[in-house]
Order: structure tokens, then sequence, then C-alpha cells
């Protein structure tokens, strides 16, 4: 039987190795919380311009906000939205064990 060289190693460390790691799990956190929101502005029949009123921002800032790519987005964007919908954020840091990651 042939020993796979790569046998063991994971997406992480490949990710950490060309530096990608941090981009690529903002990345997925930020699809995250456009999916919640997005959910939030279905339950509430609310569309883009109206959340943009509602938080007394432009349509331009709830595009950013909507943008899975652009994670830049502010915790007071965040928060402003979350009013808007008539969500609360919550957030929960932990220690990183070494465990992989579910994507």
């Amino acid at each position: 039987m042939t020993q796979h060289k790569h046998v063991g190693s994971s997406l992480d460390d490949l990710l950490e190795t060309d530096g990608t790691l941090e981009q690529v799990e903002a990345e997925a956190l930020k699809r995250v919380i456009v999916w919640q929101i997005q959910r939030a502005m279905g339950n509430t029949g609310v569309n883009k311009s109206q959340l943009a009123q509602k938080m007394h921002t432009s349509r331009t800032v709830v595009n950013r906000l909507l943008d899975e790519k652009d994670t830049g987005v502010t915790i007071t964007t965040l928060v402003k939205a979350g009013r808007a919908l008539g969500m609360t954020w919550t957030l929960q840091a932990g220690e990183d064990n070494g465990s992989p990651r579910a994507a």
C-alpha cells in the first residue's frame, strides 16, 4: 500500500502557507452575515432602499453591507442594520485549539 505524503494536511494549513487564511475566514464570516441580513429583509419585507432609509444611510452603504467580498463593514453598520431589521448580533470568541474548522 502506498503512503500519500499529503494526507493529514488541512485546507487551513494550505491557506496559511499561501497567506490567505485570514481573508478566506473573513469572507466566510461575511457570507453568513449577508445571509442573515437577507433572510431578515425577506421576513420583514424590507428592500435595499427601505433598509438604507431605516439605517439613515445611503443605498451604497447597504450594497457594500450585502457584498460578500467586502469584508470592511464596520460594527456600527452591522448594529444599524440589525436595529433596522429587528435583529440583535451576538459575537462569540473562543480559543483556537488547532482542530479543523467547519466551513
